[in-house]
């Protein structure tokens, strides 16, 4: 078996970036010594995703550079651990903020920038840029190469999320989050992960937070072993609401040999029957007045 160990830092943030970077640093470092491959951060960690119930000016000034020195300092402690780091952060834009998703291979080089897509414009994140696309990595870790994607929260109740990083490869898809983990949005993260045949890691915060539960989870995208008569639940980890740093383990072989033999994800796709989803000017006839779709 080879498992590829990745760290939920399911932690409660501070008051302030320094704070931040101090606590962030501090759980890289205990994640590392529980044997972790790849930590990961909930989502926004540098302000603690506070972006309610304050003015949008008094937030968004938070907004830090992808080159800044507190994205960079993840970089260099991802070398430091030879460990690989997905680090969540309000990033500063020249328009808007985005919320973002830095993923640090072990030798501390950037391989994936990732910017939420699916921001939620009912609330808040009105005042965001959304992101560009969805993008996947090669990630070189202690167990080896990995391809790994991003999404963030709010991008998991859209399938095309998942189902763009699967078709560009993605073994495993990183979601960092910020909200309350119930049945229906872990249901999401189980449906993503069987009908792309794909592992997806999710870490969010604790009980702590308010509006969060924890509920850090890894469903590893294999519901059906040549064993097992029935199908298995691919729930393979999933933390209670404390804080702490929780170790899920992937197995990376059963996973490729699943993708082998079975027919999720791109087999008997009929892509050509797809198109509507393709037309931004169709709507569901229950989408409220004001609501954007984007093309």
């Amino acid at each position: 078996m080879n498992f590829l160990n990745i760290a939920l830092l399911q932690i409660t943030p501070r008051n302030t970036l320094q704070e931040n970077l101090e606590k962030g640093i501090a759980s890289c470092r205990q994640a590392k010594e529980l044997g972790a491959d790849i930590a990961l951060f909930p989502e926004m960690w540098s302000n603690g995703y506070r972006i309610g119930n304050r003015p949008a000016g008094e937030w968004t000034a938070e907004a830090v550079p992808a080159q800044s020195s507190f994205v960079q300092s993840f970089a260099a402690l991802a070398q430091e651990l030879e460990m690989a780091i997905g680090l969540t952060f309000l990033e500063q834009r020249e328009n808007a903020p985005s919320n973002s998703l830095a993923l640090f291979d072990r030798f501390g080089v950037q391989q994936l920038l990732y910017r939420k897509v699916h921001t939620c414009d009912f609330e808040v994140e009105r005042y965001l840029t959304p992101g560009e696309d969805f993008y996947t990595a090669v990630l070189n870790t202690a167990k080896g190469d990995v391809k790994v994607g991003g999404m963030i929260c709010y991008d998991r109740e859209f399938p095309e999320s998942a189902r763009i990083l699967m078709l560009k490869g993605a073994e495993l898809i990183l979601v960092p989050n910020a909200c309350p983990m119930e049945i229906n949005r872990l249901s999401e993260l189980r449906a993503r992960a069987y009908e792309n045949m794909l592992a997806v890691a999710t870490c969010n915060y604790p009980g702590t937070v308010p509006d969060c539960n924890g509920g850090s989870s890894l469903f590893d995208g294999v519901a059906y072993l040549p064993d097992l008569e029935d199908s298995r639940d691919t729930c393979v980890f999933q933390a209670d609401d404390k804080e702490r740093i929780c170790l899920a383990k992937l197995d990376l072989d059963q996973l490729r040999q699943y993708r082998e033999r079975e027919m999720q994800g791109n087999t008997f796709r009929r892509p050509s029957r797809y198109g509507i989803l393709l037309d931004p000017g169709v709507e569901a006839p229950f989408i409220r007045e004001g609501r954007r779709t984007e093309s």
